[in-house]
C-alpha cells in the first residue's frame, strides 16, 4: 500500500507536515511518500500566464503524485483561517490539469496549528471542497496547540489521541 503524505506548508519546521508524516507511518506494511511542497516551484496561478506559457511541469509533478499512491494524508496549515499560498497555488495549479485532482483517492484530511483553535477554519472549508475535487474523505481530524499535544512519541493527550487513532482507521478500513 503506498500512502502520499503531506503538510499545507512550506516551514522547514511544520507542524502539519509533522503530523501528516508521524500519521502516515502508522499504518502497518505502508510505503509512505513524504511529499514536501518546496519541491514544487510554481508562479503564482494567473490564466494569463496559462495562456502565455502553458501549466507548469511540477503541477503535473504533484498530480502524477497523488496518482501513484493508494491513499492521502494531508494535514493543512492555516494562515488567515484559509489554506497556504503556497498550498493554495499548488491546488489551484493543478486542477487547471485535472478538475478532480485527488483522483478519488481515500483520504484522512487534517490540520493542526500552535493555538487552541487547531486550524479548524482551514479544514472546515478543504472538507467542503475536496470531495468536490475528487478527494474520498474517510476521516477529518483537528490537533489543537500542537506544542501542548505532541511530543516525541507521538500525540500526548489521551482523548486527541483516540480521536486520531479512530479518524487513521477510518482511513485504513477502506484500504
Amino acid at each position: 500500500m503506498k500512502i502520499l503524505a503531506f503538510g499545507g506548508s512550506t516551514s522547514s519546521t511544520s507542524i502539519n507536515r509533522t503530523l501528516a508524516n508521524y500519521t502516515a507511518h502508522l499504518i502497518e506494511d505502508a510505503e509512505v511518500t513524504e511529499l514536501d511542497l518546496n519541491s514544487y516551484e510554481l508562479p503564482i496561478f494567473s490564466e494569463d500566464l496559462e495562456k502565455a506559457d502553458g501549466i507548469p511541469a511540477d503541477a503535473q509533478k504533484f498530480l502524477d503524485a497523488i496518482r501513484e499512491h493508494d491513499a492521502i494524508i494531508v494535514s493543512l496549515a492555516e494562515h488567515n483561517g484559509s489554506y497556504s499560498a503556497a498550498f493554495k497555488n499548488l491546488y489551484d495549479w493543478t486542477s487547471r490539469i485535472e478538475m478532480k485532482l485527488w483522483s478519488d483517492k481515500p483520504m484522512l484530511l487534517m490540520a493542526t496549528s500552535p493555538g487552541p483553535g487547531g486550524a479548524k477554519f482551514v479544514l472546515a472549508a478543504a472538507e467542503s471542497k475536496f470531495p468536490r475535487m475528487g478527494a474520498d474523505l474517510k476521516a477529518t481530524f483537528s490537533l489543537p496547540s500542537f506544542y501542548d499535544h505532541f511530543g516525541e512519541d507521538g500525540i500526548t493527550d489521551e482523548e486527541l489521541a483516540t480521536q486520531h487513532k479512530q479518524a487513521l482507521s477510518s482511513l485504513t478500513d477502506e484500504l
